[in-house]
């Protein structure tokens, strides 16, 4: 089932008015169950093809081109219905979801279902952030480095622009969110946390979360042979992250 006779089935089973976008969500794949992608819920987790930048830790890297292999919607609606009442959330994550027009309808689909909807995003698209956020009850927004720096993890020149009107957006419109960078000691010295630290704590920031590189689906050699240090980071860096945020965590 495809077009507008999927649209239709979805729009008679939620109330929901569902345009001919509606099967252009390219879905990678779906984590069933998690409790660490969505804080304080059990959700699952929706992974979408497509992202416009290059960052060189990508661990979805299979995720940035689009999807030589259709999905099956039908499959992924009766997933959502089946779990409806048993799951707290649904997170979509990527790639960047938020390149896909149709996100929103999947979104508001979720919703009528009874879940919570979460977003991972970069922040690429400040705009199409704005229009997400009355959807969701939770963001998680990845800092890649200091704002004027931001080429060096994502090779693509003045991204830290768009992604700082986005932190901002997120901010002002008061959903429960959290701000995390991942370090490699290759791309981010402890300076350059601090900086990123400093910068959003300036925004008013409250919740910032270090995160270690993983290796696994990494397609950047040099990064993937680093042994990363444990812990991650140092005690002094740790006091002084905890001294300006009201919520700090390190995932190693």
């Amino acid at each position: 089932m495809r077009g507008n006779a999927l649209a239709n089935l979805v729009e008679k089973r939620s109330s929901v008015s569902v345009d001919k976008n509606w099967c252009r969500l390219p879905v990678g794949g779906i984590t069933p169950f998690t409790t660490i992608d969505f804080p304080n819920r059990l959700a699952a987790v929706i992974y979408t093809h497509g992202c416009s930048w290059s960052c060189r830790y990508c661990h979805n890297a299979e995720l940035r081109g689009s999807s030589d292999h259709p999905f099956d919607f039908e499959k992924l609606i009766q997933f959502l219905e089946d779990r409806k009442g048993k799951l707290d959330g649904v997170v979509f994550s990527g790639g960047e979801p938020s390149i896909h027009d149709s996100l929103s309808t999947w979104m508001r689909y979720a919703k009528t279902l009874g879940y919570e909807v979460g977003l991972h995003t970069s922040g690429m698209f400040p705009e199409r952030l704005k229009n997400l956020l009355p959807l969701c009850d939770w963001v998680g927004m990845d800092i890649k480095a200091p704002f004027n720096n931001y080429d060096k993890v994502t090779l693509v020149e003045e991204s830290g622009i768009e992604a700082k009107k986005s932190a901002r957006l997120l901010l002002d419109s008061g959903v429960d969110y959290e701000f995390r960078t991942t370090v490699h000691p290759n791309l981010l010295s402890e300076n350059d946390i601090k900086n990123i630290a400093r910068e959003l704590e300036e925004m008013g920031a409250k919740r910032f979360v270090i995160q270690a590189f993983q290796p696994e689906g990494c397609e950047d050699e040099e990064l993937s042979q680093v042994k990363m240090p444990v812990p991650i980071i140092s005690e002094e860096l740790y006091h002084f992250l905890d001294c300006k945020f009201d919520f700090v965590d390190v995932r190693q």
